[in-house]
């Protein structure tokens, strides 16, 4: 499909695709292509906010298709329109060479976390767990 990542950091991701590989028999740009590109854009969006050894997955993804493009490169910007903890949601702006806005695309991600380690045991003993008796904020 032609697509680059141009800016890849957290709560912007930026990207271009060339409108000439991505074409449908009537010569104009293809919907599922719009379709494609903003769900790479969201989904880099997600995994970098998931962070190390976290992951996300696309759950819907819905595109408004503005204008037919037939030629030139386009180019997305992922924003964050929420990033929670189990979800994550990103609106996706695709535009053509004369700043025309092309599609609008919504993309929600189901986003997993890796689980910090448990701590280990001290020599001479295991550590204690902490809940609120041990640390003293309740009593029995």
């Amino acid at each position: 499909m032609g697509i680059e990542i141009v800016t890849c950091e957290p709560g912007l991701v930026v990207g271009t695709m060339p409108v000439a590989s991505n074409r449908q028999p009537l010569g104009i740009l293809h919907g599922g292509a719009n379709a494609a590109f903003a769900e790479t854009l969201g989904s880099v969006a997600a995994f970098l906010y998931a962070g190390p050894g976290g992951n996300a997955v696309g759950i819907d993804l819905s595109c408004v298709h503005h204008r037919w493009v037939s030629s030139g490169v386009l180019r997305g910007v992922c924003t964050p329109l929420a990033e929670r903890m189990t979800m994550a949601t990103y609106e996706i702006s695709i535009r053509d060479e004369a700043d025309h806005r092309v599609c609008t695309a919504r993309l929600t991600c189901a986003v997993r976390r890796r689980k910090p380690r448990q701590p280990r045991s001290r020599p001479g003993g295991a550590v204690p767990p902490r809940t609120a008796y041990a640390a003293g904020r309740a009593t029995p």
